[in-house]
Formats: structure tokens, sequence, C-alpha cells
């Protein structure tokens, strides 16, 4: 059985891109420096795959930020703003991701949001009135050219054209079905110019198409493909989807003339039930995605074998493929050092994966696999008795009550308390929490983690930062002040590192977007706080001011959402475990003295089931209660703060409103505010504090475009209910450009307290 992937990592065994590209950032190296990076990073994936047996290996899925933003760029599809700055192909690309502040200009990025249901973030085109869309790059075809003079055939990967148009924005009064003929032409001379290089397929990656769609969103598919199909004469057509299944559309979708379906087996549910019910068309290539693409843990072969030997009665060939793209996983656990044993035998990282594919593959072909060596060890592997396993955790969530998720008393009566104890002024201003991570920081982290110096060293000199840091605020005039979390990595890790059943590694990097990556833990036993996590370093910071120091924890959610989950036990479970333990940490923080506590849901939306009709049933009855289980026995006068960023919140606001927090920060300077009228058209309890400017671009936002910004959110939120804060936290930002913004956004806040106070 032939094997392929949807998509390789492409940041490097070692982060390289990352860090090429923060030096190109920085002026230290030139863009052919960097694109030599590039295509060696490239060559080694192509060859990694090659020698690990992958039969269709894709190309152009290289991206030196995202690819979205690269479809963007090769369709044309780049704002005036950033034409009229007159930069590099190279740099106006970055700018686009980036922002630009410079001499040729004043632009911010383009927004960002989640993909699907992932923690990887894509830039979202702007297509305005006049854009004409037409091919004018070469990536792909360079790309696959690339790797033809290494004697690689590719199969060339591109974002559909349809889920390019359902995640663009669009500027002025025209709408997706408006670009329709020009995209499709354009995709058709793709396809036209594949076939002349000779690919035998193209894949189209059309995650879109397991979403809710309409009668005008189908519609607009068939016109897209109609066209672009009658374009290919040898050269096949795939049409990949994942992170779901077809459901409501796979009849209409599989009559359609392309020669191969990739379907996700995982996380679509349904798929497999589908193909019973409907058949698969005759003379076609199912992908069968069943090698799992977002999680790390080892296949399991004997559930993959029994799917692939049922999927054979209905398709005549079959491709064995990962479910979704290899770049929601760590790039290999060649890197670790550190594993246990009996622990890291579970796992499979990006190149594991590719292992495992080429096992699976031979196996189908064997006459009888269950004899066979690797499917034995399989086996065994999973009939072992895992580790960290704790009965005391399992009956504690086992005796939760329906009191122990409800807060009392009502918000409206804890919010006068809370007034008076506080004492803040109108438009309060703070922080999301982290401060810049600067070298001396890190330096102090990678000493103690190296074992050259102890802990009480490394916590002299965490306290020290915190002193800057209290002091910093201060004489800035924030109102509520943050502690900067110096003493944590990341904000899912460093409370990992503290909770038991977690396992960690030490260069299972993530790309979360662009040059960020993220390295999440592992949820390998019942979770278990084992001690006192943040309470020291929170007392100490209070101890410097007598303006409030905000505590600053994450949430159970965001936890489960940002960690690779255990696959034995149901979310809702391992849910209800960490927001025990984050209960035990609130209780702690608020009997020291913290008297506002903010419990961080950033990846609240992340884990949403795609359709709808599973937003309850599968997520939300749980979510939404693992968070309330971490402040419901709090005094009524200690003020419970929470944040969210990078995800479109509108359709899910009265829920996040049931979480019963007091305050709410959202990302929302690259979304322009939209989450507005979402909290002024359901009567929005919470107070809110949506972000004045973007974090993650290195420009400096003016006071005038601070006050213009919380002008427009006083349209929609009452004064009293207003927050001034940053869309997120300042870990990734220099030192002299998070003074110079913070001071604008306090002297915003200052202006708008003046008017309003008369």
């Amino acid at each position: 059985m032939k094997n392929t992937i949807v998509g390789f990592p492409r940041v490097g065994k070692l982060r390289e891109l990352k860090f090429i590209s923060e030096k190109y950032f920085r002026g230290e190296v030139d863009v052919e420096e960097l694109k030599q990076v590039a295509k060696e990073l490239r060559e080694e994936h192509w060859n990694y795959q090659r020698s690990s047996g992958i039969q269709l290996i894709p190309s152009n899925d290289f991206s030196f930020y995202d690819g979205v933003l690269d479809m963007a760029v090769l369709l044309n599809v780049i704002p005036k703003k950033y034409q009229q700055l007159q930069l590099s192909e190279t740099d106006t690309y970055f700018a686009m991701a980036r922002g630009y502040q410079g001499e040729a200009g004043d632009v911010p990025a383009l927004a960002m949001k989640k993909w699907f249901n992932t923690n990887y973030h894509y830039m979202v085109p702007e297509i305005e009135e006049d854009t004409e869309i037409k091919l004018t790059g070469k990536k792909p075809f360079d790309e696959y050219a690339e790797a033809k003079q290494l004697g690689i055939q590719t199969k060339p990967v591109l974002v559909g054209p349809f889920t390019f148009l359902k995640l663009a924005k669009y500027q002025g009064n025209k709408k997706a079905i408006d670009f329709a003929e020009d995209i499709a032409k354009a995709y058709g001379e793709v396809v036209q110019k594949f076939e002349s290089l000779g690919a035998e397929w193209i894949q189209f990656d059309e995650p879109a198409l397991v979403q809710d769609l309409t009668a005008e969103d189908l519609n607009l598919f068939r016109v897209l493909y109609n066209k672009i199909l009658s374009f290919k004469e040898n050269t096949k057509v795939l049409l990949q989807t994942y992170f779901g299944d077809l459901r409501d559309y796979y009849k209409e979708i599989t009559a359609l003339g392309f020669n191969g379906f990739g379907l996700d087996f995982l996380e679509g549910k349904q798929s497999f039930s589908l193909i019973q019910k409907y058949g698969f068309p005759e003379g076609k290539v199912l992908f069968a995605g069943l090698v799992n693409g977002k999680n790390i843990w080892k296949s399991n072969y004997a559930k993959v074998l029994e799917t692939l030997e049922e999927l054979k009665k209905y398709a005549g060939e079959i491709v064995l493929s990962t479910s979704c793209s290899l770049l929601h996983v760590p790039y290999t656990l060649q890197n670790e050092t550190s594993l246990n044993p009996e622990v890291e035998q579970y796992f499979a990282f990006a190149l594991e994966k590719l292992q495992e594919l080429r096992e699976l593959s031979v196996l189908t072909e064997t006459d009888d696999y269950q004899v066979e060596k690797e499917y034995l060890e399989n086996k065994e592997l999973y009939a072992k008795e895992r580790l960290y396993q704790n009965d005391t955790v399992k009956q504690q969530v086992a005796d939760l009550k329906e009191e122990d998720f409800v807060r009392l008393p009502k918000r409206s009566e804890r919010r006068k308390l809370q007034k008076e104890a506080l004492n803040l002024p109108l438009f309060p201003t703070t922080t999301i929490g982290s401060f810049p991570q600067t070298i001396a920081v890190k330096k102090n982290r990678t000493a103690y983690r190296k074992g050259e110096i102890d802990k009480k060293t490394y916590d002299n000199r965490v306290y020290e930062f915190i002193k800057d840091c209290i002091k910093k605020q201060e004489e800035i005039g924030i109102d509520v002040l943050v502690h900067g979390e110096y003493e944590r990595n990341d904000m899912v890790e460093f409370f990992g590192e503290n909770l038991q059943g977690y396992v960690f590694t030490e260069k299972a990097w993530v790309q979360s977007y662009g040059t960020r990556c993220v390295k999440p833990p592992i949820i390998f036993g019942d979770v278990k706080r084992s001690r006192s996590i943040t309470t020291d370093y929170l007392k100490y910071a209070q101890s410097l001011t007598n303006k409030p120091v905000k505590g600053m924890l994450t949430g159970p959610v965001t936890i489960l959402n940002w960690s690779f989950p255990r696959e034995d036990i149901s979310l809702k479970e391992m849910a209800y475990q960490i927001g025990i333990a984050i209960r035990e940490e609130v209780l702690e923080l608020e009997k020291a003295g913290i008297k506002i506590i903010q419990i961080d849901e950033a990846a609240l939306k992340e884990k949403l089931p795609i359709r709808k009709a599973d937003w309850y049933s599968e997520y939300l009855n749980w979510a939404i209660p693992a968070f309330r289980l971490c402040h419901s026995s709090v005094k009524p006068e200690t003020q419970i703060h929470t944040h969210m960023c990078y995800s479109e919140f509108n359709a899910i606001i009265k829920d996040i409103d049931n979480m019963d927090a007091d305050v709410i920060s959202f990302e929302a300077s690259r979304s322009k505010l939209t989450i507005l009228d979402a909290i002024q058209e359901s009567n929005f309890e919470t107070e809110v504090g949506p972000g004045v400017y973007d974090i993650h671009s290195p420009r400096v936002p003016s006071v005038e475009e601070i006050v213009e910004a919380l002008h427009r959110m006083l349209e929609k939120i009452p004064e009293n209910k207003l927050w001034v804060n940053p869309d997120c936290g300042l870990k990734t930002r220099g030192i002299p450009e998070t003074e110079a913004s913070l001071t604008n956004l306090v002297e915003a806040a200052i202006k708008l307290r003046k008017q309003y106070e008369g």
C-alpha cells in the first residue's frame, strides 16, 4: 500500500528556520542567507521522507511564516497599504506577517487567527474591492523543481481556493463568489503549470469543507472546481480534508471530478460510516488519514489495520496517510535525552510517524500481519499498564457536585464589593501578565536547568526581575500590576512542571505562528497539584507596592488544549483533574492576600468542535464548568479575571459570559474589534478589556491610536465596565517598545478619564 503525509514541520529539527528568520529581522543576515538555510531545510525534510519510505512526498508545505500568507502572495492578494511601502518582495511578505514601522511608513500586520481547532495561527488574507486575483508568484513551482533536481518526485500542496476565500476578509461590498472566476482561473493555471513540470499529483487542502456549510458555500465550491478541474489532463488532483468529516456533503463532494479524496478518520468521526452508507466513487483513490497528525502517541496498529481491511471493501485503491499535516507535532524524538524509556516508548513525533507509515504499509501487504514483529511489539505496548495512575485524583473527580461549579453571590453583587475593596479608577489599566523575557531572564533559567545554580540563587534573581518590573509599572502609572512571570518559560509548561502526571521534553518544539514555537507538555497520567506553584512570587510582588498585583494562573482548559492529551481517558476527566489542581492554587493565592487572580483561558475555543451540532455534547458542557470549578470557592471580594486570544468568540459569547469571571480581556486589535458587536448584543455582564494594541508586532501604537480604539469600544461597552490593556502577554517584545507602548496606553486612559470624569 502506498503512503503519504499531508505536510511536514518546517521550522527544522532544532528550530533553524526560527533563528535565521529572527537574524534576518534584526539585519544580521541578508536575504540570500535566509533563503539558503530554507533551501537546506527543505532538502533535509525531503531526504528524511525518502529514506523513511514515504512514496508521495509533499512539496510547498514549507513556508517562511504561514501557508495561507504564501497563497495570498502567490495570488496577488497584497493590500495596497503594503504595496505602497515599496519594499522588496521578501520584506513586503514579512510586513504583511509582522507589521512594518520605518522610513517607508507605519502599517500594522494582517489579522491573525487560529487555524481551525489547532494551536497554529494563520494570517487572514485581505481582499480589497479592486483586488485582481491572478497567479503572480513562483514558489510552489520553484520548490517542486528544487525537489526534482534532487531526484525526488513530489506532490505539490496548496491551500485550496474554497478555504482561501472562506478564510479571507473582504474590504468592500464584494463577496467570495465575486472573485470565484478569477481565483479558479489562477488555480487552473497552477494545474497547467504542474502538468508541464511533470507532477503526478497536486494536493489542494480544503479543511473548510468540514465546517457547517450553506447552500451558497456549496455552490461556490462547485463553481470553483468545475472550472479548475477542466484544466487537468494527466496530472491528478487530490482533494484533501482534515480536522473533521464531510458529513452532509459527502455524496455531492465525492461525485466531483477529483482523482483522489483525503479523509480524516480520526477527527472525522463519521468518515467511515459515510463510506459504509454511500460507498466510495469507483476509480478514485482514497487517501486514508489514519496516523494522527495532531498528537504524539504511537498509532495502535491493530486499529489502523482493521480499519484499512474494512475500507478495502469500498475503495479500489487506498493510500495510507496522516490525518492532517505533521506541522502540529514535534520534529523528532532523536533530540530527547532525558525521557523515561517507559514513557518514551509510547511516543511518535513527525519523523517517527514516517516510520509508522512505512511499517503499516508493509504490514498491509503481509499475508498474516498478526505474527509480524512490528505488529506484536505494538500490540504488547498497548496491553501494558500505564505509569502515573492516581486513584485519589480519580475519586476527587467522581465526587464533584453541582455546587462545586457555582460561585456565590451573583456577579452584580460581587461587583459592588470589589469596587469598594479595590478602589480602582475609571478605565483601569493593566497588562495580560508576562513582561519581556530578556537575555538575563533566559540565562537565569538556563543556568538553573543545567544545575549551574541552585533554586535559592535562581529565585533571588527572579525576585530582582520582579522588583524592577513592579517599579517600572509604577513609574508608568499602571493601575493593576503584574509580577512579569519571570519564573515561567511558558504559560502551560510551567504549570505542568508543577503538576504530577505530566512529562516534559527538551526540544519537542511545535510552530504556533511565524517564528513563535512552543513546547507542549504531555499529559501522561492522572494530574495532581503536588506543591505551591506561584504563591511565593506573588506574595513578594505584592509586598513591593500598595497597588493590587494580579495573581497569574493558566486555566484548566488551556492547560489541556495546549498539552498533548492522553487518549485513554476523556478530555472532560482530564479538564476536571486540572481544574481541581488550579482551584487549590487559587485558594492559596487568596489566603496569601492576592485580591485579583487571573485564570487565563487563551485556548478555550481551540478544541471547540468545528460543527456547531457538536459544541455542547462534545465540549462546552465540560469546558465552561472546568473553569468555574477553579474559582467557585473564592470570597466575593476577590476579583477573578480571565484572558482569551486569537479566536473568533462571537458565536460563543454567552458561554464565555457564563464562565462567571468578573473581568475578561480579549485579543481584539488584529481582529479590528469585531468582538464588540457580540458583546453589546448579548448584554454581556462581565467587565471587559479588549486589547488596544497588537503585541505580536514590534510597532509602538500612538496615544491617539489607542484613544481612538477606546472611543470605538465605548460605543458598545459602558464606561464603568471597560478596562485598558494590550491584547496579549508581552514576553516576546523588547523592553524599549514595551515601555513606550505602555506609557502611551496609560496616557490614553488618563485622557479618556479626564473626559468622562469632567
